[in-house]
């Protein structure tokens, strides 16, 4: 089996290339069931289609599909053709298994949609493909949303689409927890970033824990910056009753890092535009535009550079 690790505590699996030891003809009589009922036909052995889209063999698969094969079989773990697509970024294989009536939102055994996977793999072609036939952007999981798929992936550009078409920034896994929580826990920078601009809640806690927490679990300083520019408390304290700083080693940058905004009170500059986003809510961005403020301090209240002039 291929597992796909989330973490150091909660491996979660993708996809699988053959079937766990038989199972008795009770377990065989529900699987069948659950099967048909969510309209993907009965629980088979890994299929040819499932083959040539996982490996973005296009022209096979479009010879499958005009005679007649079908694109919902699923395979173990009710992996269908098109989450094998997804999860390997196959775009094309992707577009003709959309356009042969394959289930855009279809589940499997962890609950996860094609869009989770062609989150997960940073596929930005394949997220597009999939919302273009409507893929439900909040589907009801019980674990990752898409949106936390694209920060595990680490591709900004994947969660800025999914910010732009509705996402959740405060979808909570039971893990996890945000997806901001994720993009500091595998310390992509880029992703937190995009996520923070949007108006994601910077002290969000799962157990109290922050992604500050996070940030100075993996003792990454620029995160850290980027998470109390934004408003992260440094003070907060998790489930332990820690602080961010208590997760550093004594006299290491993040320490000091932490130390210093620990000792530091923040200037009045950074107060007001804290209290100004604040207000404006998570559509910071967009309203501080129409409000006739200088460019500079749209700039300012929009976390955007002032422009450099070459002399």
């Amino acid at each position: 089996m291929k597992w796909r690790s989330l973490g150091p505590d909660r491996p979660c699996m993708v996809r699988s290339t053959q079937r766990a030891a038989a199972r008795n003809a009770e377990t065989d009589s529900v699987f069948v069931c659950a099967s048909a009922a969510h309209g993907l036909g009965f629980w088979t052995d890994r299929s040819a289609v499932h083959e040539a889209a996982a490996q973005g063999r296009a022209l096979q698969l479009q010879q499958l599909i005009e005679g007649g094969a079908a694109v919902n079989t699923v395979a173990v773990d009710s992996i269908t053709p098109l989450h094998e697509a997804c999860i390997q970024g196959q775009s094309l294989c992707v577009r003709l298994l959309l356009d042969a009536g394959a289930q855009v939102d279809a589940r499997n055994i962890d609950g996860s949609t094609p869009l989770c996977d062609a989150c997960a793999a940073g596929s930005l072609e394949c997220v597009k493909l999939l919302l273009e036939y409507g893929a439900t952007v909040n589907p009801p999981l019980f674990t990752f949303s898409p949106l936390h798929e694209a920060c595990m992936g680490g591709n900004s550009k994947c969660v800025q689409l999914m910010i732009d078409q509705g996402a959740l920034m405060e979808a909570h896994d039971c893990h996890y927890g945000t997806p901001l929580h994720v993009a500091c826990a595998r310390q992509h920078y880029d992703c937190a970033k995009v996520l923070l601009k949007a108006g994601a809640n910077v002290n969000a806690a799962k157990l109290h824990e922050t992604a500050l927490h996070h940030a100075a679990k993996t003792k990454n300083v620029d995160l850290i910056e980027l998470l109390v520019e934004f408003g992260g408390n440094v003070y907060a304290r998790d489930n332990l009753h820690k602080k961010p700083i208590h997760y550093t080693s004594h006299g290491s940058p993040s320490y000091l890092c932490l130390e210093f905004y620990e000792k530091t009170p923040l200037s009045l500059q950074q107060i007001s535009r804290l209290a100004v986003r604040g207000a404006l809510g998570k559509g910071a961005c967009k309203v501080v535009s129409k409000l006739g403020l200088p460019n500079r301090i749209i700039g300012f209240l929009s976390y955007t550079p002032p422009p450099v002039f070459e002399i």
